[in-house]
């Protein structure tokens, strides 16, 4: 699909893999020699595939850096973001919905399934104007955009910046840490909060299947208090089906991610394809895309391989199942 948006780009084809348009005949046919669209269109995709895994992504249109350098910088700025987000969403929504799940149908149950479905009802970049209304514009309590002042220079090393400023040689370590974590708050908690609220009802319906098994009701017979209930049979049992669901949410994270990234101009994958739509760097854009969709596939296949680690029993079933 990647090799093919250069075709389906508007424009001619050659204009857009080169920014170059011919001044005649004689280096039009240089050009397609060159790039190899004299070729059959097969031809030209075996060839991009080699120069793909030869690391040869070719050049912006607008910054003339090789993309293969300027992805490296965009894309862990990205994963960093969907990291802590993820994090959050399941410190906070893994507790929440065993709680609600633990005491099913009661008042505090019923508080937060409605704040989980009306959260989780919320358009991403809404919730993220919503809060860059109140605490950055009307509060002032934290800052509109970047992931650090300009007032510190951070050397890049794993792309992570919190981790960079702990790696770097800052004489004000502290205060940069404290300017980044501040410029992380409003777009982990705007991303996060819809993770969270996902989270929550995944849990509390896991919790609830689980309690309502037979091994839980020979459990209680057995005279055994609710705690070691909880702790020896629902916990376990309850997070098992969980973890495949996250994989499900992996799209999702990236996609609620690479739009808030436009919204807090955080230096991003997601604001990095946008820049690139408006000034119509077509490699950028068929690079990115790539990156993008290959980041989401070796997420949700990490995350199937760890489920079935786990859980080895999962094949078993779900191939009978089929």
């Amino acid at each position: 699909m990647s090799f093919s948006l250069a075709y389906l780009f508007p424009g001619d084809v050659l204009a857009n893999l080169t920014g170059i348009v011919p001044a005649n005949d004689e280096q039009r046919a240089a050009l397609e020699k060159q790039f190899r669209l004299d070729r059959s269109y097969l031809v030209q995709f075996f060839y991009y595939m080699g120069d793909l895994f030869s690391g040869e992504w070719g050049y912006s249109f607008t910054s003339g850096i090789p993309l293969r350098e300027e992805i490296g910088i965009a894309m862990p700025a990205t994963i960093e973001l969907a990291t802590y987000s993820m994090l959050m969403a399941l410190v906070i929504g893994i507790p929440l919905g065993y709680y609600a799940g633990m005491r099913c149908y009661s008042s505090s149950d019923y508080i937060i399934n409605t704040t989980s479905i009306t959260t989780y009802s919320f358009p991403v970049f809404w919730f993220a104007l919503l809060l860059i209304l109140v605490f950055s514009l009307q509060l002032d309590k934290a800052p509109l955009s970047g992931r650090i002042s300009l007032l510190f220079d951070v050397e890049p090393v794993s792309g992570f910046i919190l981790i960079d400023i702990l790696l770097s040689d800052l004489e004000n370590k502290r205060l940069a840490f404290k300017d980044a974590m501040s410029h992380l708050t409003l777009p982990t908690i705007a991303i996060g909060a819809i993770s969270t609220a996902s989270i929550v009802r995944i849990t509390r319906r896991s919790v609830i299947d689980a309690k309502n098994q037979p091994y839980i009701a020979a459990a209680m017979s057995r005279g055994l208090s609710g705690g070691q209930i909880f702790f020896r049979h629902i916990l376990r049992n309850a997070l098992l089906p969980i973890l495949p669901l996250m994989a499900i949410q992996i799209t999702t994270l990236i996609t609620n991610t690479m739009i808030v990234e436009t919204l807090f101009s955080w230096p991003g994958i997601g604001n990095w394809l946008i820049q690139a739509i408006y000034q119509r760097d077509y490699p950028a854009l068929r690079v990115g895309m790539l990156a993008v969709s290959s980041l989401v596939i070796m997420l949700t296949i990490t995350v199937d391989m760890f489920n079935r680690l786990i859980d080895p029993s999962r094949e078993k079933y779900e191939h009978a199942a089929i």
